[in-house]
């Protein structure tokens, strides 16, 4: 019985092992050129973001993809940084080890390999408005004048 209890216990302080570990990780990782730093916290949250002066000549848009496209890779590293954690207290093989392995590599997968030649960020296409009448019974005259029934007056 004492053995039992004692495996039961070093289970849970390997669990809380883990889990102040796991609380306390942090990640950072940086732009492909080094124009963007980020730092998230175990949460996956944001925690510091570092801009070089030179981004100021980069387009918005291209910007924020750049800062997205780095927290990811951050995230990802956290991912990896927990797996590590979980290896050197409960282990990877336990049930506590795979679910919190399989929480992290959920919400933080790491980023995929971006297809050669195409946009990191596709643009979406542009609307266009043409004023005309896209359904037969809203052609002016047939009871709308302007976007209002004539027959409401």
């Amino acid at each position: 019985m004492r053995s039992w209890s004692e495996q039961v216990s070093g289970r849970t302080d390997a669990a809380a092992d883990l889990a102040d570990r796991v609380a306390t990780l942090t990640a950072s990782a940086s732009g492909g050129d080094g124009a963007v730093r980020v730092t998230v916290a175990s949460s996956g949250v944001l925690t510091g973001l570092e801009l070089a002066d030179r981004v100021q000549r980069m387009p918005g848009r291209e910007l924020a993809a750049e800062i997205l496209r780095t927290v990811r890779r951050a995230q990802a590293t956290l991912a990896d940084r927990v797996a590590v954690a979980v290896d050197e207290t409960v282990g990877a093989e336990t049930e506590t080890g795979k679910a919190v392995l399989d929480s992290f590599t959920q919400r933080f997968p790491p980023e995929p390999e971006p297809k050669p030649g195409s946009p990191v960020m596709p643009t979406p296409p542009q609307l266009t408005f043409h004023g005309k009448a896209t359904l037969p019974h809203q052609v002016p005259g047939v009871g709308f004048e302007s976007g209002r029934d004539s027959r409401a007056r």
